[in-house]
Order: C-alpha cells, then structure tokens, then sequence
C-alpha cells in the first residue's frame, strides 16, 4: 500500500478517536442532540473520514473496508444535504459504524 493511503488511513482513525473523545462518559445520545458544537464537530469529523475514503477509493479501489461507498455518501449528504441529516442518522453512524471502521483501519496500518 503506498504511503498516502496509511496516511489517510490515520486520518479516519484520528477523527475516529476525535468523535470518540467528545463522550467521556460513554455515548450518551442525549448529550450529543443538545450540545450544537459536539454535533458541528462531529460532523466535520465524518466529512474528514468520507473525504479520506474518498481519496483512498481513487487510488485503491478494492481497499477492504465495508460500507467504504456508504462512508463517501455519508459526508456527501452532511456537505450537500446537511437539512436531511437527522440527529438519529448521525448518531447511528457513531454508534453502529465508526466502531467497525476503527477496527478495520487499525488492521490495514502497520504496527
């Protein structure tokens, strides 16, 4: 794999961990529908991630991370159709996805 994939690799991961420290205390939909600079960050961070994947699906098509389509289609629709993004969509995509996505990005950079 060439070096610009690891490091957008390391981009999705970091804002993975970024999302991740917004909820100390564990993910608490509550705290993220009522706290407006949580939700703006957490969405900047997904577009992060939808536009990292997007450059690695350029370059390496057949990348083994599941729903990598999803994940470009996710940033487009918070960038372009940000008054159709419910607080329930993203906070599936932190509950249910980003946790599978670390994983898989983990195993694809070096140790």
């Amino acid at each position: 794999m060439d070096d610009y994939i690891y490091a957008w690799l390391y981009d999705i991961k970091t804002s993975i961990e970024e999302i991740e420290s917004y909820f100390p205390a564990g993910k608490v939909f509550q705290h993220y529908h009522e706290d407006l600079k949580t939700k703006r960050a957490v969405e900047r961070n997904i577009e992060i991630i939808g536009e990292a994947m997007s450059r690695i699906l350029k370059v390496e098509p057949q990348i083994e991370i599941s729903n990598s389509r999803k994940i470009v289609d996710a940033r487009n629709k918070i960038i372009h159709g940000y008054d159709e993004i419910s607080d329930d969509v993203i906070w599936g995509i932190i509950v249910n996805n980003l946790p599978i996505l670390k994983s898989e990005v983990e195993n694809l950079l070096p140790d």
